[in-house]
């Protein structure tokens, strides 16, 4: 592609790698395509953060493109992951330690699967207090790295689909597919709750945004050499 090509606007399908943040990403994008072509600067933005413990589908728009961000960020997402059960953690994640377990030798199969249902549909979901959610100005996980508590509001969120996928205790695997604005993070949490124990996701992987998907992405490495190859 040409300058031009980035300048008119392309979609980019890049399947974020594991420890870096949506905005790393960018960055890192945006950099190379100016060394590239040797200008200054080109509009590169994407639509739809992951957690820097997930990897999987971004979409990364760059120059006039970046103008349709907001409609992709909208479509509909699929993921895939697994929830450890048994322990809960403050971030909901592995991005911080367990600090209670539960119990879960009452959990079994079938109480996995129907415990599900309860979240299909038009939920209440509270995003987790490690959020990049502004309040009073600041990122919530600002506040919760100081230690500091607040009242978080539940948001309406759809789950089209909830599916476990394969079970093998405490590790339990599953597929979503959700509306903008879900956290899955609090799906696992929640769902721990559920089942009377306890939750974290230990992984997550996006699969899909709209009709895009992530089968169909390129590597940050597959981009950079296809940019310096002139393809």
């Amino acid at each position: 592609m040409t300058e031009e090509d980035f300048k008119n606007g392309q979609v980019l399908l890049i399947d974020k790698p594991l420890n870096w943040t949506s905005f790393q990403v960018v960055n890192k994008l945006r950099w190379e395509i100016k060394q590239r072509f040797k200008i200054k600067n080109i509009k590169v933005g994407h639509a739809g953060t992951l957690d820097p413990l997930a990897t999987g589908l971004l979409i990364i728009c760059t120059g006039k493109q970046t103008k349709e961000i907001d409609t992709y960020q909208g479509q509909i997402k699929e993921y895939t992951g697994t929830i450890t059960l048994g322990g809960t953690t403050p971030s909901y994640d592995l991005e911080t330690e367990i600090n209670e377990t539960f119990s879960i030798d009452h959990i079994s199969d079938e109480l996995l699967k129907e415990t599900t249902k309860q979240f299909i549909g038009e939920i209440q979901q509270k995003p987790p207090i490690f959020s990049a959610i502004k309040k009073d100005g600041k990122r919530l996980y600002e506040l919760a790295r100081k230690g500091e508590t607040t009242e978080i509001k539940a948001r309406t969120v759809t789950i089209s689909e909830f599916k476990i996928t394969n079970i093998d205790l405490p590790k339990v695997d599953f597929k979503v597919v959700c509306s903008k604005g879900t956290y899955i993070r609090s799906l696992a949490f929640d769902f721990g709750n559920a089942l009377n124990s306890g939750a974290h996701l230990s992984a997550l992987r996006r699969t899909k945004i709209g009709d895009f998907s992530v089968d169909k992405s390129l590597s940050v490495d597959g981009f950079i050499d296809g940019l310096k190859s002139g393809n």
